[in-house]
């Protein structure tokens, strides 16, 4: 799983973009958090490349790049959790999901929606 890292604010207008021609997937990770840690640690372990082709990552460090954090909730018009997955496809969040329910199966079945 190759990570994109989320620094800049706009890095959001350019995966808004993106995602006209993939699907974007952001991981909103909390450092301080060992739940985070978990969710972040079992998306790893079960990704899998070749199933996930269509899917462009990336990593955004909350405690570092809070603002980014808020402007996505914003943008994509969801909540702000943390840990937290968001999907991005044709400039609109189609998927979001925190804590446990952050779920390899859940995000790949979005990608036939």
């Amino acid at each position: 799983m190759k990570w994109n890292e989320l620094r800049e604010l706009n890095q959001l207008e350019e995966i808004t973009r993106e995602s006209e021609e993939k699907i974007i997937l952001i991981f909103k990770h909390s450092t301080y958090c060992s739940t985070s840690r978990v969710a972040l640690d079992r998306l790893q372990r079960n990704w899998k490349d070749e199933e996930m082709q269509m899917v462009k990552t990336y990593f955004l460090d909350l405690i570092s790049y809070r603002k980014i954090s808020d402007q996505i909730a914003e943008i994509y018009g969801i909540e702000h959790e943390s840990p937290q997955v968001v999907m991005v496809k044709n400039g609109r969040a189609i998927f979001s999901e925190s804590h446990w329910g952050i779920d390899y199966q859940a995000i790949k079945s979005k990608l036939k929606s």
